[in-house]
């Protein structure tokens, strides 16, 4: 937050979110370990200290949040309580591990948590005294809340969230689901995930955020996701909320020695959101690689914050990044690579390609490297255009019309990212979802 900065409206909306703490645990809340409680109470302080960001926050330039803060989010009161039958088809068949939370809160009627002997896969609250002192030194310590005002909002919240812990030299047979609904208007959730994969253990998480209802709605969303050494995880991610929902969320990753991280970010739902994707490099011969893409139309904003943190020697990195922009929609990504002194042999690329399908579409782009060591290779680049008319005259001349020419080289573009996700089945649906949604695009 930039010194000085004001918040966009009064505190109204802060304190519509903030009520929800003031509202008395339910009768089956466990009682929390001590710390924490004091990281809730830290993140607590670190929320009264902190505004709203604005557009003159570098940051937040091309983010406006004032549609944002003028609502007021009501607490939680009643849970709903689904059936697994109105979930089943969010059911991902290769990925009978899944997590359920509904608003916010975990539902185990919905989830299907059964993991192998050593691992810890469950519901933060409800986790044994002993596992709870396992947690300790993660939680909060990589997505930090000192300048984060969202972040710190989510931490003070924390008392449902998904936790996995692999064990060293462990891998999971098949994806774990953490799905996240929302399924109740004008209501805020906090979701948060902790991953931590042993020293040479293998995961597939994917991170899944849905709605049953197309009403407004806030989700605050953080991931912390821990990689020790020679671990590999691969991490999907889904946004594909409401229209009219605001989804404002980070994720933490940090990588240690020959550690693999893939990850693949979607955006497709919500009126304006938003993930900050923070990659730390703590060791030697890290390899990460971000694919993202970003689907948006009507009036739609989707930015995409990154910044990959090359600390180390010897760290590859790779990033693709695509924006699919029609109507008046607008789409922002920033990504960041920084190469610290002595992170030498850092092999770093990064691409952001964008494609308008409208006059009226926007898209910023910022790539940005600061290499402060002088034995990398380093690259970055950036394109921003609308279909060519050579590849869609040459379509044409074998028949298809003038619209399907169109939409199949849309689909062709966004497809390029969505064929990296490593589940059949979540593949096949979401190249439907983009083959629907470039269709009807204007």
């Amino acid at each position: 937050m930039s010194a000085g900065a004001a918040p966009v409206t009064e505190h109204g909306v802060l304190d519509s979110l903030l009520a929800a703490l003031a509202l008395p645990p339910g009768n089956s809340a466990p009682t929390q370990p001590q710390w924490l409680k004091k990281l809730r109470a830290q993140a607590l302080e670190r929320v009264n200290a902190l505004t709203l960001p604005s557009t003159h926050d570098e940051a937040w330039r091309f983010t406006p949040l004032a549609a944002f803060a003028s609502q007021s989010f009501q607490p939680l009161r009643t849970p709903t309580q689904l059936q697994p039958q109105d979930i089943a088809h969010l059911a991902i068949p290769e990925a009978p591990t899944k997590l359920v939370f509904v608003d916010g809160v975990y539902a185990p009627q919905l989830s299907s948590a059964s993991p192998q002997v050593g691992f810890v896969l469950g519901n933060l609250a409800d986790l044994t005294t002993a596992q709870m002192d396992k947690l300790e030194a993660h939680p909060g310590q990589y997505a930090s809340f000192q300048d984060t005002l969202f972040t710190a909002l989510n931490t003070a919240f924390l008392r449902d969230a998904a936790v996995l812990i692999v064990p060293p030299d462990t891998a999971l047979a098949t994806p774990v689901h953490v799905l996240f609904i929302s399924t109740q208007p004008e209501v805020a959730s906090h979701p948060r995930l902790l991953l931590v994969a042993g020293a040479g253990s293998k995961a597939t998480l994917i991170e899944d955020y849905v709605a049953l209802h197309e009403g407004t709605y806030f989700t605050n969303a953080v991931a912390e996701l821990v990689l020790q050494a020679h671990a590999q995880v691969t991490h999907v991610r889904l946004q594909r909320e409401s229209l009219e929902a605001f989804h404002l969320a980070s994720c933490a990753v940090s990588l240690g020695a020959a550690s693999h991280y893939h990850a693949v970010n979607l955006a497709l739902g919500a009126q304006i959101s938003r993930l900050d994707l923070k990659v730390l490099q703590t060791a030697e011969d890290t390899q990460c690689t971000l694919d993202g893409l970003a689907l948006i139309g009507g009036t739609q904003l989707a930015d995409t914050h990154s910044f990959i943190d090359h600390a180390k020697p010897h760290g590859v990195s790779r990033q693709l990044h695509k924006c699919i922009v029609g109507g008046t929609a607008h789409a922002v990504f920033n990504g960041q690579v920084m190469v610290r002194p002595g992170a030498q042999k850092t092999d770093s690329a990064q691409s952001s390609r964008n494609l308008l399908l409208s006059s009226k579409a926007v898209v910023d782009t910022q790539p940005q490297l600061e290499i402060f060591a002088d034995d990398v290779k380093c690259t970055h680049g950036a394109t921003v255009g609308q279909l060519d008319s050579d590849e869609v005259f040459y379509l044409q001349s074998r028949g298809l019309s003038q619209t399907v020419a169109r939409n199949l080289l849309t689909y062709a573009f966004g497809a390029e990212v969505i064929n990296r996700i490593p589940v059949a089945s979540l593949r096949q649906q979401l190249e439907q979802t983009v083959l629907e949604q470039t269709t009807s695009q204007p």
